[in-house]
């Protein structure tokens, strides 16, 4: 298939999906790698372009005008959850359907769901009218991309066309939250867990058990450099004056939240574009998106 860069063409973008091709899609979270869900050569190529684990599950994506019950059996907290944040930054965990096939959910028994918010999203789906996969288009392990040209540096013509929709507005992945026997955040996002007590009125519980939904892996999100964690900007520039050592050292740090969200991959890929050595990144508020953005880090800065 002809390779066609980066483009804003929803109806080439449309076309290619149909024919059993591969995309950058735009969300309002990250950039996704996106196929057809139903369409099995489609989905094992989105493995094997980011280097993923085949048994690594991937999360659907539906326009708002789709019956996402076709895809999955909704509790009354499922059902709560997706009328009050879809369309949104929100993953539904739930049992699947019969059409749901085991190349998307790794061989489990449970699939992943999202309606996304952005609007050249919604048009690509609702054209598209079936499920689409797409986990962060990137190389699996590495820093998701939040712009265009992110896809294109790090996938450049293994994809059939970049979907050009500008930079995501939250910059961080959409919170999951497993609606099966258990009520649990998988992992967190712009949704906070007081937004899903105040829709469900339970507390989800601590996250337990085996990896079983996008990014729940405990090394993630990593750029080349080593990324160290520290708790105020203080301590990152003493710690940055006291390593002259070193060839180059980048600090990451925003007093407001939703700009560390959303620029916060940008500023990874920075430390990398200048081969950095070092990534000091100041501690997030734990609380609200505060939360997601510390949990990115300690992956990030986790043992490869």
């Amino acid at each position: 298939m002809t390779t066609h860069g980066i483009s804003s063409d929803v109806s080439l973008a449309v076309n290619i999906l149909s024919s059993g091709g591969i995309i950058g899609m735009p969300t309002e979270t990250v950039y996704g790698l996106a196929a057809c869900a139903l369409d099995e050569n489609a989905v094992q190529r989105v493995f094997d372009t980011k280097g993923r684990p085949h048994n690594h599950p991937l999360i659907v994506h539906l326009s708002p005008s789709m019956d996402f019950r076709k895809w999955g059996v909704f509790s009354a907290d499922a059902e709560a959850l997706a009328t009050s944040f879809w369309p949104g930054p929100l993953t539904l965990l739930v049992p699947r359907t019969s059409i749901v096939p085991d190349w998307v959910t790794g061989g489990r028994d449970t699939v992943a769901i999202r309606v996304p918010s952005h609007p050249l999203a919604q048009e690509l789906l609702t054209r598209t009218n079936t499920g689409v996969v797409a986990p962060s288009a990137n190389k699996f392990g590495r820093v998701s991309p939040t712009s265009a040209r992110h896809v294109l540096q790090d996938l450049g013509d293994e994809v059939d066309l970049i979907l050009d929709g500008g930079e995501c507005e939250v910059g961080l992945e959409s919170t999951i939250v497993e609606c099966t026997d258990v009520f649990q955040i998988l992992r967190p996002g712009q949704i906070s867990t007081e937004d899903i007590i105040r829709v469900t009125g339970r507390n989800p519980h601590q996250t337990t058990g085996p990896s079983r939904a996008p990014g729940m892996l405990a090394s993630h999100y990593a750029p080349q450099a080593q990324v160290m964690i520290v708790d105020s900007l203080d301590d990152a520039q003493r710690i940055q004056r006291e390593q002259s050592t070193l060839r180059s050292v980048h600090l990451i740090y925003f007093s407001d939240v939703t700009s560390y969200a959303e620029h916060l991959y940008d500023e990874l890929r920075t430390a990398d574009r200048n081969e950095c050595e070092l990534v000091i990144a100041v501690r997030a508020p734990s609380s609200g998106i505060g939360i997601a953005i510390n949990d990115r880090l300690s992956k990030a800065a986790a043992d490869r």
